[in-house]
């Protein structure tokens, strides 16, 4: 017994192993993992390539970071489809008009009327926004800090709201006050929904739909119509 015991302690886990344990845990190399996907927003979706990649590398089960298999593709899909076209015109009708925002979002009227620009458009909103900020928001960051604060209810609850500021904090930069407004609210609202179904598929649909739906006002020129349905000037 005194030699098994001798050969199990000085097992020694291969390379790969221990930077895959390394990858997962919050020393040196979790926190430069950390770091360099942080860095990869720079150039989006390179920050949700990334987080795929440290996911296989570290040997975190993909359901950790929301991508479990939805019982039905079609059903999910269309859930996501239709709450992100709902969502979004609802945040334009009647939230941003509370909050005193612009009906026009300056940034991206140089859509309106304007065909060549829509391929790049619609790219970034499935594959940047749908894919990109989903995998990186919600599933890395409710993953990391799960592990870094816990799974209790005030863990999620403050993951939700940090994931949400830091979301929030993004879209300032080049929408402003009413761009971070509506991010920190549909990042609110994103985030409960992954804490309370672990689930991203459904919010990439949801998060690319929402976005499309404020491209189409934007290129059909309906923006100020649907920011003026309730509350008229």
């Amino acid at each position: 017994m005194s030699d098994a015991a001798g050969i199990a302690n000085s097992y020694t886990p291969p390379p790969q192993d221990r930077f895959a344990a390394g990858l997962r845990g919050f020393g040196p190399v979790g926190i430069l993992a950390v770091l360099v996907i942080a860095a990869g927003q720079i150039v989006a979706p390179l920050s949700a390539l990334l987080v795929l990649a440290w996911t296989s590398l570290s040997r975190t089960p993909w359901r950790e970071i929301g991508y479990v298999r939805p019982k039905s593709w079609v059903a999910s899909l269309a859930a996501g489809t239709v709450f992100g076209i709902l969502f979004k015109v609802f945040m334009k009708a009647i939230v941003m008009p509370l909050l005193g925002a612009n009906p026009t979002n300056r940034a991206y009227h140089y859509l309106a009327g304007n065909p060549a620009a829509l391929p790049a458009a619609v790219f970034t909103m499935i594959f940047v926004a749908g894919f990109g900020e989903e995998t990186v928001f919600r599933g890395y960051m409710f993953e990391r800090l799960g592990k870094l604060l816990g799974r209790s209810l005030a863990a999620r609850i403050f993951t939700v709201f940090a994931s949400a500021a830091l979301f929030a904090s993004l879209h300032y930069f080049d929408q402003g006050l009413a761009g971070a407004q509506q991010a920190i609210i549909t990042g609110l609202v994103f985030g409960t929904v992954f804490a309370v179904t672990g689930r991203i598929w459904m919010l990439m649909c949801a998060h690319a739909a929402f976005d499309l739906t404020a491209v189409g006002m934007i290129y059909l020129n309906l923006e100020s119509a649907v920011a003026h349905v309730i509350f008229k000037q």
